[in-house]
């Protein structure tokens, strides 16, 4: 980065974009939150964030961060751009980009999915460097009562980011969303997508994400999922990248371990915030749109495009859309219901 303080757009403020500007501004960065029209608002009384250890930080109002829902005031002076929108939305954010951002600005995807970045690097123009990154914690929206809007940090993990931008990690790497460089974002973005394909299933249920890991039933759902993503990976020749402790080859047999002896051996994955459940949950209980043809939906491509099948991607991607289109909110399906589905005939007809 050059000598001056470089300024940071986050490119899409709900709740990974809030809690990470934040965190940011926090830190004495010069950050612009670009969102919706009510959380500039909420930005204008003080937003919080809160870590997994349960330590609170305000921004005050009028202080250390700004907000606009006004795309050419947040990227027009940005030197780096942070895109933080559902993957449904990278299309569109990637025209404001190259329509209002500097030429010289350092684009980063902190998104889900595999498919971003091609987007990204076909859209936001020649001239701007587009770096790939992933955020592995989910962050809790709540409206405070004295008006405040507060983001709480749910699960662990350190930010990884593509290497390769001198300056850039020590730029980002602050209190509360700590980052550390990775020579291979691809591999680390689909061992990303193999956790979260336990999104889908954490909307259907409806439980929290503790209680919900925490019942061999839905492991052993999320688990046939795994392995039948590993599957794919393989003839596709992809080796994903571990994303904690454990190795993606060993997260199907751990997931089916019974449930004394995974919460013995899985404590860090079930350290989460107990009211916490998955963006998917929170986009089906708004009526927003999910990123389900993200998750399951790029294994069902990655298949067919192999030659082979995905039946229980696709079918847990069809309950999803059906979730969708009923505009309910969450199901709240059983593992024996989603299994059930699963085994039973297809919306084509087809078998399981």
């Amino acid at each position: 980065m050059n000598g001056k303080t470089p300024s940071i757009a986050v490119a899409g403020a709900g709740s990974i974009g809030c809690h990470v500007g934040a965190c940011l501004a926090l830190a004495g960065r010069d950050v612009t939150l670009l969102g919706r029209p009510d959380v500039v608002a909420a930005a204008a009384r003080g937003l919080r964030v809160v870590g997994l250890d349960g330590r609170s930080r305000t921004l005050a109002p009028g202080g250390a961060v700004r907000a606009t829902a006004e795309p050419a005031a947040a990227l027009a002076g940005a030197d780096v751009v942070l895109v933080t929108v559902k993957s449904g939305d990278t299309a569109a954010m990637a025209g404001l980009i190259a329509a209002y951002a500097r030429a010289d600005a350092v684009v980063v995807s902190l998104q889900n999915g595999v498919g971003n970045l091609p987007i990204l690097r076909s859209r936001v123009g020649s001239g701007r460097a587009v770096l790939g990154a992933m955020v592995p914690f989910n962050v809790v929206r709540s409206d405070e009562a004295d008006g405040t809007m507060s983001f709480r940090r749910a699960t662990g993990g350190d930010i990884l980011i593509e290497a390769g931008r001198p300056g850039l990690r020590a730029l980002l790497d602050v209190e509360g969303c700590p980052v550390r460089e990775t020579p291979d974002i691809e591999a680390v973005l689909w061992g990303k997508l193999l956790l979260n394909l336990n999104n889908a299933l954490n909307a259907l249920s409806g439980q929290p994400l503790a209680r919900q890991l925490a019942d061999r039933r839905w492991r052993r759902v999320l688990a046939a999922q795994i392995a039948e993503a590993l599957s794919v990976m393989r003839r596709a020749g992809i080796r994903p990248a571990k994303i904690g402790a454990i190795r993606p080859g060993l997260l199907p047999y751990l997931l089916r371990l019974p449930d004394a002896l995974f919460v013995r051996l899985a404590r860090r994955m079930l350290a989460i915030d107990p009211t916490a459940r998955s963006s998917m949950w929170e986009d089906l209980q708004r009526g927003r749109r999910t990123e389900i043809a993200e998750f399951q939906g790029a294994i069902e491509r990655l298949a067919a495009a192999n030659g082979i099948d995905a039946p229980l991607s696709r079918r847990i991607a069809a309950l999803v859309r059906e979730a969708e289109a009923a505009g309910r909110g969450s199901p709240g399906l059983t593992p024996d219901a989603v299994n059930g589905r699963c085994e039973g005939p297809t919306t084509d007809g087809t078998r399981l």
